[in-house]
């Protein structure tokens, strides 16, 4: 250890000479619709673009390139909720070192498939991080396997806080950076470079609501760890002994957000940005939603962690943000049984300017007059002013439709 922490900017700089002829630099590029969203001046460094879709392979492959020839013969073993589980299979798989990765029950199949795809051995293991770790050192020991830890380690420290001297080296004025915080080895190595570059930069971690295990650790706070996140690359319990330390001194303030912020932010990142973010790379953004006041009138870099979200959570999260910005409505209306209604709703509808993605027809139910029917219709409106107004206008005709919330039930 040199200085007070496991790291310092020397070795960020040496991982950074070290990994650049392994990995493409990825872009850090003004993001006008987040500034103009925000209020502050947004800059996005899509590490994204990596081949695994995340960051994580800055570190692993600098973990990798430092075992001797022993170690990459007997093999290495992970642990992880998906992307350092990649990163590792990938480089490994490359070097041509064998690797087996422990990851959770829950973990998304995109990731479970693609560390299997990159020629890893996977092993389902436990509900937690902690509980995968638990197995992962077990099986390292019974078969002499070199453990890659995720966060808690030197080498994958540096190499995660090459980020930060880019976007340095591409912004020298930024005022502030957002960094997504699970176990820390990304905001620990970022933090540790950045502020060697910037002493006056603010470094401001994004946590899950659910997982606010640094903003327990560093405020003396016992705030309840657990529950089904969208940000599970970044749901940890214990944070790094190594990164711990480094949070305390050089971190700013910690954001908590919650799952509807981390769903909106993923939302608005496809929308918006055009590109795909995980729930754990879009807390930074949740995190600039969550509390705006504290960024607006700044120069903010943005990290953008990784893209691995499985595709029918994307479209999930799609449709639920168009629900709560009522872009998608449904409503149902209860009249009497006429030949044509249907139709003449539909027209009127359409006249009004909305689209119909779904109707339900029905005549049986024991709530609805025996000559009457009942017609829950889901419509795309073009905002929630044009969606109050079809439903005003509806009434006005004698339709009286009664707003359904996204579980079918009638709304207040």
């Amino acid at each position: 250890m040199t200085g007070p922490f496991a790291i310092s900017v020397d070795d960020v700089r040496a991982a950074q000479g070290l990994i650049s002829g392994a990995l493409a630099r990825t872009p850090c590029l003004p993001a006008p619709r987040l500034s103009a969203l925000t209020g502050a001046e947004v800059v996005v460094k899509y590490e994204t673009m990596h081949a695994t879709g995340s960051f994580k392979e800055r570190g692993a492959i600098l973990k990798l390139a430092s075992l001797t020839d022993d170690e990459r013969r007997r093999g290495v073993i992970a642990m992880s909720a998906g992307n350092h589980a990649q990163a590792v299979a990938y480089h490994a798989g490359r070097l041509g070192v064998p690797a087996t990765i422990v990851m959770p029950d829950g973990t998304p199949l995109i990731k479970i498939e693609n560390t299997r795809g990159y020629g890893a051995r996977v092993i389902l293991n436990g509900e937690t991080l902690a509980e995968s770790q638990a197995e992962a050192k077990r099986v390292a020991a019974d078969e002499g396997l070199v453990f890659v830890h995720p966060y808690d380690d030197p080498l994958i420290m540096a190499g995660q806080g090459t980020v930060a001297l880019e976007m340095l080296e591409d912004h020298p004025d930024l005022d502030m950076m957002v960094i997504p915080l699970g176990g820390g080895g990304l905001g620990a190595g970022c933090a540790i470079a950045a502020k060697a570059v910037r002493p006056d930069i603010d470094i401001i971690g994004a946590e899950a609501e659910l997982f606010a295990s640094f903003d327990n650790a560093t405020h003396g706070r016992e705030r309840p760890i657990g529950g089904a996140t969208l940000a599970e690359g970044i749901a940890v319990k214990h944070v790094g002994a190594l990164t711990l330390p480094v949070v305390k001194a050089l971190f700013s303030h910690i954001v908590c957000v919650n799952e509807t912020q981390i769903e909106d932010a993923i939302s608005i990142f496809a929308t918006w940005q055009r590109v795909m973010a995980e729930g754990a790379g879009a807390t930074g953004l949740a995190a600039m939603l969550a509390e705006p006041e504290r960024f607006r009138g700044k120069r903010v870099g943005l990290v953008l962690t990784g893209g691995n979200i499985d595709a029918r959570m994307l479209a999930s999260v799609m449709v639920r943000a168009l629900e709560r910005a009522d872009r998608i409505v449904s409503f149902r209306i209860t009249t009497s049984d006429r030949p044509g209604l249907l139709g003449k709703i539909a027209t009127r509808i359409g006249e009004l300017g909305a689209n119909i993605l779904e109707v339900s027809h029905g005549r049986l139910f024991i709530d609805v007059p025996a000559k009457g029917v009942s017609l829950d219709v889901t419509v795309e409106t073009r905002d929630a002013v044009h969606a109050r107004e079809l439903l005003e206008t509806l009434a006005r005709e004698g339709y009286s439709p009664t707003r359904l919330d996204p579980r079918g039930l009638s709304g207040a």
